[in-house]
């Protein structure tokens, strides 16, 4: 499965999540409904997640609805696309894999995180989405055999040491002549990332898009449209 993680496992933590939302997410002119924990950082105190963090530095990252998903949304509406198979890696909580669905786009929703792809699978279900894979996946540690046409990805480059190892693996997964989309929030590492992605000599090119919550702050990020040379 190409799974090599310390992410602790979704019956550990499900149980314990609290109450759960479900948000009404607008893209463009088309609605989708999410659901989150209401309460994230609830998870910080899991006895599960500070062993998951001790044993690898692991963070529930996929717990919220962050602004890049919400960019990375936008993109894929505005995209051309043709039926292609579709990963979206480092899913959380899917909206982007869900969007992906709505424009026909064969979608596998991947993550190291076993609950990440517990609720991912529902959000696609709750949108009326059922022709869709789950795929337990640390992007450290892929299948050899595992290429795709497109692969996307939002809000992956918390931390500089992230970028090596999601550069080399959209290096190894990406098909020639495919098409993979990042969206990030402008975050510290941002700057590792477009040199690792020279270094790597893969061709990409930057775009500013925007995003904002309902009676939230609008914010700014940078959409990533990278091909392998």
């Amino acid at each position: 499965m190409g799974a090599k993680t310390s992410a602790p496992s979704a019956e550990s933590v499900l149980d314990q999540l609290g109450p759960l939302v479900r948000e009404k997410v607008i893209v463009e002119d088309k609605t989708f409904v999410i659901s989150r924990p209401e309460k994230s950082d609830g998870l910080l105190d899991h006895p599960a997640v500070h062993q998951a963090f001790d044993e690898d530095e692991y963070m529930p990252y996929w717990a919220d609805l962050w602004p890049a998903a919400r960019m990375l949304a936008k993109a894929i509406l505005r995209e051309p696309w043709a039926g292609q198979e579709t990963l979206e890696f480092g899913c959380g909580l899917g909206l982007p894999g869900v969007v992906a669905l709505c424009v026909g786009l064969r979608v596998t929703f991947s993550d190291y995180d076993p609950c990440a792809l517990r609720f991912a699978a529902d959000n696609a279900q709750i949108n009326g989405f059922t022709d869709f894979k789950t795929l337990l996946l640390d992007w450290r540690n892929p299948p050899a055999d595992l290429k795709v046409p497109v692969l996307l990805g939002s809000d992956l480059i918390y931390e500089v040491r992230n970028v090596e190892p999601m550069v080399q693996f959209i290096k190894q997964v990406l098909a020639p002549g495919g098409l993979c989309l990042i969206t990030d929030q402008d975050r510290v590492p941002a700057q590792a990332l477009r040199d690792t992605l020279a270094t790597q000599r893969l061709h990409f090119t930057t775009q500013i898009v925007r995003a904002g919550e309902p009676g939230g702050r609008r914010l700014k990020g940078t959409l990533y449209r990278i091909r392998v040379r």
